[in-house]
């Protein structure tokens, strides 16, 4: 099995800590001064003090713009529900809340976009069945 890894930069190392590894639960990794290492849900996130990457609500899918680019993750539907509830308790501010696109067609998913404490993109996606990730 491969992993994805990808490195970007935050601009506060313990808000990272306390986003990545207490509010979305990834287990932190290596830790440096300079930066972090995270399981983010089964790949390597390396979070290191810098400058983020500029993003803007430029992407047009299912007739709403969506921040672009952004880091993202897809979950089990009953996985993907017990985050966006979490994420909701916790009282995150949604680009693009909990909710359902596709519905009815190959590719059917659940989504929601949200900012980390540095700016940095988000987009955790949630599917009934993994095979249909990819299905047009």
């Amino acid at each position: 099995m491969s992993l994805f890894h990808l490195a970007m930069n935050v601009t506060d190392l313990d808000e990272a800590r306390a986003f990545y590894g207490g509010l979305l639960g990834c287990q932190i990794g290596r830790t440096m001064e300079t930066w972090i290492d995270f399981n983010f849900f089964g790949h390597q996130l390396s979070l290191h003090l810098g400058e983020p990457f500029a993003s803007k609500c430029t992407g047009k899918v299912a007739g709403a713009l969506v921040p672009m680019p952004h880091l993202g993750v897809v979950l089990q539907m009953d996985e993907w529900q017990a985050m966006a509830d979490k994420l909701t308790e916790a009282g995150i501010d949604f680009v693009l809340p909990p909710s359902r696109r596709f519905e009815g067609q190959p590719g059917e998913q659940s989504t929601m976009f949200f900012y980390d404490p540095c700016g940095n993109p988000i987009e955790i996606k949630g599917v009934a069945n993994m095979d249909e990730v990819f299905a047009a």
